[in-house]
């Protein structure tokens, strides 16, 4: 963590100077704002807090509920989300308190008595490195509630505005603030009365029901799968011995469990298997009591059984998969005509079940793609084309998504002679780890995404994919570090310079590129608004193949060593060499010749070029820029 270069910090160094709208923020939601966002899920929440870095933008998100959330039902946390949370800095503090879950077993009925259930694997949950981080289980409430202090802590000092529904909205191209909101006050003195919001852009993040959704004329489109489960945290006393494990239980009587052991030692959740249902029954099954729900329970898990002794939560649901055709307000006559002013994110544009996991992971995504983007365009960075990139990406990614829950919800529905091979549940679990981990997602070639016409360069690093940290030492300090967990979430490009193989810091073809970047007109950094910091739009680093002890720092290009604040310091923490025991060159399958890994503020891998290669690099960011404006705060 830096800080200090503004002046000397005494107190919490995670809380950064008000800036821009976060002095003296009103209190009372503006007239008029650049952002407005509804709904404070996962999806709502990292947009907010992503917007929240860009103090010049009035972004406020609205909630029908009068205060936060106290239990979310979601609670898996994969690893991407984690690698993610760590950009918006709170991984650590949050897999603490969280259950990890290193190990899942599959039960099934005992061969020889049917009637009971006996353990038949134990496989580890990531066995192949897919990522350092771990995957989690906690509360939904808790990952907003650390969303929440993130924004609070942030230049613009934003907080929810709660006691606010959404009720319709307009478009009208031509205004200033295109987007006539209507919300109706849902708690405090004015409860009932109607407000008007205007904004410059809408985003829907207001779950599966969402009037957002609705008022752009997009439908969910898909199937149920007739068939219901139960589900119920609890805390309970039972003979089943890995009760504190994530566990798929199928019994011989018929019947499956889900059991996902929750945070701080003694909660655990179960989805329970409440078997097919009539289609034309109206959801009756919805009215399936807790009494019912635990007895299913203990009838699956014969011989052990469960002594419920308190349900904090609850309820019945039916796997169904739905999805939207588009996550935004462009109708498809209308593309390439007019820009997008409506999005909509997570269970509003894609629904599916809960037991692979993914609902609330897939959805932060869907809002971590559509922030950064959203403050560059309202920055003046970025084009609004930019912005139809985001329903471009992300319904591909929540298609493939349902396609993979389908495969993974049928199975678990399965009776157990229903399997042509006994091992079929546990071997898909294994086989597909990448998926439900969060790091299938390959975005295709587009104007934030290069052809990957230099891709063998840097093999490990695959173009489109979310770039997968490695170790690396700091050079500075000799410390052992991962290189992308410096990657916070403050909406800058990452340009990763990874040094030709001569002396340390003398490299000519590095020393060109670094002079190029700081002098040519057409280097990206050459797009940084006059006055700011030279690093405030571009965070470039540069990997030398030597030991740290090696590379001589007075010589390292001035590209790599930016003064910054206002005292004009140096920034020595963005040299790196290779770490003896897992050089990130051999890691990652990178070209000893040199090579430069481009990333997008979202962590996802955007270009990969030689260093010599610096028309390609100009051409790719000639079509992310615009002319440098100051973007005006809304009143």
């Amino acid at each position: 963590m830096q800080f200090h270069h503004h002046g000397y910090v005494s107190g919490e160094p995670r809380t950064q100077p008000a800036a821009g709208v976060g002095v003296n923020r009103p209190a009372d939601l503006p007239n008029e704002v650049d952002v407005l966002i509804v709904g404070t899920g996962p999806a709502g929440m990292i947009t907010a807090a992503q917007l929240s870095q860009f103090p010049d933008i009035t972004t406020r998100i609205v909630e029908r509920r009068p205060e936060r959330l106290a239990i979310g039902q979601a609670d898996g946390i994969q690893a991407r989300s984690v690698e993610t949370f760590q950009a918006f800095g709170f991984a650590q503090r949050i897999t603490e308190e969280a259950y990890r879950i290193v190990e899942m077993a599959f039960w099934k009925p005992d061969p020889e008595n049917p009637s009971r259930i006996v353990r038949t694997a134990r496989p580890e949950d990531d066995p192949t490195g897919i990522s350092e981080f771990p995957h989690l289980i906690v509360n939904q409430a808790r990952v907003l509630d650390y969303f929440a202090e993130f924004m609070k802590n942030s230049p613009t000092r934003m907080e929810p505005d709660y006691g606010f529904e959404f009720v319709r909205l307009e478009v009208d191209d031509d205004a200033d603030y295109p987007v006539t909101v209507t919300l109706i006050e849902t708690a405090g003195e004015r409860q009932g009365q109607e407000r008007v919001v205007r904004a410059k852009y809408v985003v829907g993040a207001d779950g599966a029901r969402s009037k957002v959704r609705q008022a752009i004329g997009c439908t969910l489109a898909g199937d149920k799968a007739n068939h219901a489960w139960g589900v119920m945290d609890v805390l309970a006393v039972t003979d089943f011995p890995d009760i504190r494990l994530k566990c798929a239980i199928q019994s011989g009587s018929g019947g499956s469990i889900l059991l996902i052991p929750r945070e701080g030692g003694h909660l655990f959740r179960m989805y329970v298997d409440l078997g097919e249902t009539d289609p034309h029954d109206n959801g009756a099954v919805r009215a399936t009591t807790i009494e019912q729900i635990i007895a299913k329970a203990n009838a699956i898990l014969s011989p052990y059984a469960l002594d419920v002794r308190d349900v904090p939560w609850h309820s019945v649901y039916e796997v169904g998969h739905r999805l939207t055709d588009r996550f935004d307000d462009v109708l498809p006559e209308d593309l390439g005509t007019r820009t997008p002013r409506v999005f909509i994110t997570g269970d509003a544009c894609h629904t599916h079940s809960a037991k692979a996991g993914q609902g609330m992971n897939v959805s932060m995504q869907d809002g971590f793609n559509i922030g950064w983007k959203l403050g560059h365009v309202l920055e003046g960075r970025s084009p609004e084309s930019l912005l139809a990139t985001y329903s471009a990406e992300r319904q591909v990614v929540a298609k493939n998504l349902i396609d993979f829950d389908k495969q993974w919800s049928t199975l678990m529905a399965k009776r157990p002679e229903e399997f042509e091979d006994p091992s079929e549940l546990e071997d898909f679990y294994v086989r597909t780890q990448e998926f439900p981990a969060g790091f299938m997602t390959q975005y295709q070639p587009s104007m934030l995404v290069a052809e990957p016409v230099h891709q063998g360069l840097a093999q490990g690093f695959p173009i489109g994919k979310r770039f997968k940290s490695a170790p690396v030492v700091r050079v500075c300090d000799g410390v052992p570090t991962h290189l992308g967990h410096h990657a916070v979430a403050d909406g800058r490009w990452r340009i990763y310079v990874f040094a030709a193989g001569a002396t340390a810091g003398a490299s000519t073809k590095t020393a060109e590129f670094a002079h190029w970047l700081t002098t040519a007109p057409g280097s990206p950094l050459a797009a940084t608004p006059e006055g700011a910091d030279a690093d405030a739009w571009f965070d470039v680093k540069v990997i030398y193949q030597q030991d740290h002890t090696q590379v001589d720092i007075g010589v390292v290009p001035a590209a790599f060593k930016p003064a910054v604040g206002p005292f004009g310091l140096t920034d020595y923490e963005k040299v790196y060499a290779t770490d003896p025991a897992e050089n990130i060159f051999d890691l990652r399958g990178l070209d000893r010749s040199g090579v430069v890994v481009v990333v997008r503020p979202d962590q996802y891998v955007a270009a990969v070029v030689p260093l010599d290669a610096t028309r390609e690099l100009e051409q790719f960011f000639a079509g992310l820029h615009s002319p440098v404006r100051t973007a005006q705060p809304a009143t």
